[in-house]
């Protein structure tokens, strides 16, 4: 029996129809009884189902004789800290990330934050899971309240040379996540002007769902930075895994860019390095990484897909077009605020805006951004698309849907690992028109599929 919110890579639905405290509460049992943990931190971001998932999940790991540790209200990335931490066996975050108040979810890892996929384990829990028949206690269970925030940020600062930062002005918009609570931890040690957004923590999200991929929720952060003529904005999702920058004039930046440079920023400081990157957009990260001295590697997209591929590989860095970005000193996982904090560094030490350090690659490889369709069978459009562009194509690949490139032009077509829409990315070289005439191409012939 398959459950709804059981995806790839992670657990994530709307409560309670899909995900709900007797669901939880049978996970932390099955995740006891799979991994047998002596110890487990739980951590939960702002949503209103957050509190009762955490306590009916611990519940159940308790039932089989684990020691929980409570992070409270936290960031994905502080689960995966504490994960990395001495005698912790495993951790779960209780998040949806992006999604809407109604929706929560959970991110499970092992020790050192070794994650668990639908290739590590996530399908014998799910098996695990549909076999047990047991309701979760409403009893408060008894649980270790803990933090290792200070410890973190002393972590974050170790990337930086803080001697060369200069006093920038940074608009940070949090969503009304769980961000606001570490920038608030972090600034009394840099000498940034933080100017602050939707920073208190509301489950409600009254300024709308925290997801600035969506062009509606970018406006507010371009719009400050405009007016307060900031150096940087920087906006996050809900559980503040990903930050989305924007530069000087306002303008979003898509992460496809961001992943470029950092990668460049960390060969420089370890030369020969690899970076692990998804295959929706590749051009400019692979001629960057190879420019710098790096190997580029090719993943199948999702966080855990990543993370497994950079462990085999020990590679330094990796990054998603969609802003998750990862770092083998932060346990191979994905951190939404090393990246803001390093291009902070970059626009300090190089004296130039940010929108000169990206700006030559958008000319270079304009994109389309990612664009999503909705359609009845998500295969079928995939394997028509295929046969159209195929006898034409200079290579074809199938990590990830299939890719499709050409000498001057290529395209990513994917289904989602998380929605049931179909995704796709173009790219061309120094040709912003031809980048639009083949999305526009693409999209009228997904459109004219879908509707056979």
């Amino acid at each position: 029996m398959s459950l709804p919110c059981f995806k790839a890579y992670d657990i994530r639905g709307r409560v309670p129809d899909e995900l709900n405290t007797d669901l939880a509460y049978r996970l932390g049992i099955a995740y006891a009884e799979h991994f047998h943990p002596r110890t487990v931190a739980l951590g939960r971001d702002v949503r209103p189902s957050g509190e009762g998932l955490l306590q009916a999940l611990a519940h159940g790991l308790i039932a089989r004789g684990v020691r929980v540790l409570d992070l409270g209200l936290c960031g994905t990335e502080e689960v995966y800290w504490a994960a990395q931490q001495p005698g912790i066996d495993g951790a779960i975050a209780i998040t949806a990330s992006h999604n809407p108040s109604d929706y929560n979810g959970m991110k499970l890892v092992r020790a050192s934050a070794v994650p668990v996929s639908g290739d590590s384990g996530l399908r014998d829990l799910e098996r695990r899971v549909a076999a047990l028949d047991a309701r979760a206690p409403t009893t408060t269970p008894r649980m270790e309240a803990v933090s290792f925030r200070d410890a973190y940020v002393r972590h974050l600062l170790g990337y930086l040379d803080r001697t060369r930062l200069k006093p920038l002005r940074i608009v940070v918009n949090a969503g009304n996540g769980a961000a606001g609570p570490l920038i608030d931890a972090l600034e009394p040690a840099l000498p940034f002007e933080l100017i602050k957004l939707h920073h208190e923590p509301d489950g409600r999200f009254p300024h709308g769902i925290p997801n600035p991929l969506l062009p509606e929720n970018r406006s507010v952060t371009a719009e400050a930075v405009r007016a307060h003529r900031a150096d940087l904005g920087v906006a996050w999702d809900g559980d503040f895994d990903r930050c989305f920058l924007f530069d000087e004039t306002g303008s979003f930046i898509e992460g496809y860019y961001i992943v470029g440079l950092l990668a460049c920023a960390l060969l420089a400081r370890e030369e020969g390095g690899k970076i692990i990157h998804d295959p929706r957009l590749t051009w400019n990260t692979i001629e960057l990484v190879r420019a710098a001295g790096g190997t580029p590697i090719q993943s199948k997209t999702g966080h855990a897909f990543i993370k497994e591929r950079m462990r085999a590989e020990n590679a330094i860095y990796g990054g998603e077009m969609s802003a998750h970005h990862y770092f083998r000193d932060f346990g191979y996982c994905d951190n939404g605020s090393i990246p803001w904090l390093l291009v902070a560094e970059l626009i300090s030490t190089s004296e130039r805006a940010l929108s000169a350090l990206v700006g030559e690659r958008q000319r270079r490889y304009p994109v389309s951004g990612e664009i999503n369709r909705r359609v009845h069978d998500i295969g079928d459009v995939i394997a028509a698309i295929e046969r159209r562009y195929a006898p034409a194509a200079a290579s074809i690949d199938h990590t990830d849907g299939v890719s499709i490139e050409f000498a001057d032009w290529r395209f990513n077509l994917r289904g989602s690992n998380t929605e049931p829409v179909l995704r796709l990315n173009v790219e061309a070289r120094d040709d912003t028109e031809l980048m639009r005439r083949r999305t526009e191409e693409l999209l009228a012939a997904i459109d004219a599929i879908s509707r056979t």
